[in-house]
């Protein structure tokens, strides 16, 4: 009795979080394990966005923490997966003009997800950063907007994530 008592308290918690995933996320939680990743460390800079489009950086902050096997963080624009990151990396892509929402995950099955939103406008740039954070004997995953001083100075510094999804 004590072990299906031990079991159930658990698994409720992990199939909550995994039912509430939100719509921003789409499938990305399910695939972060499926991206097959290669960091590209010749210089590459910030690029303008293409026309009546905005342009938006991912930048993954791997931090301080050492973990053997790096995860995949998989981020998701308005449910529609668009790369990952591993490491200290980040990829760009273009939007267009209105509101948007982002979804970070890693961990499978929705164990970390983050969501921001922001409303893109033709022709600017907008930089955000991912970060696994250890606090409290616990991974957190963070996403956040970054001011446009420190997110070019990371691109300019940092590998581009080359993801592609391998079902």
């Amino acid at each position: 009795m004590k072990l299906a008592f031990v079991l159930l308290f658990c698994t409720v918690p992990t199939m909550a979080q995994t039912s509430s995933i939100p719509a921003a996320c789409g499938n990305i939680d399910a695939g972060y394990k499926d991206y097959k990743i290669k960091l590209d460390k010749s210089e590459h800079g910030i690029t303008a966005p293409e026309a009546g489009k905005a342009r938006v950086y991912i930048i993954h902050d791997p931090g301080s923490i050492p973990l053997i096997g790096y995860p995949a963080v998989a981020v998701a624009l308005d449910g529609t997966s668009v790369g990952a990151n591993r490491d200290n990396s980040y990829f760009t892509f273009n939007v267009d003009p209105g509101e948007h929402h982002l979804c970070s995950s890693f961990g499978g099955a929705g164990a970390y997800f983050e969501l921001a939103h922001f409303t893109a406008e033709a022709g600017k740039t907008y930089y955000f950063r991912t970060r696994i954070i250890y606090t409290d004997h616990k991974f957190m995953l963070s996403l956040s907007p970054v001011d446009s001083d420190l997110g070019e100075y990371r691109v300019n510094v940092t590998p581009m994530s080359v993801s592609t999804r391998v079902h």
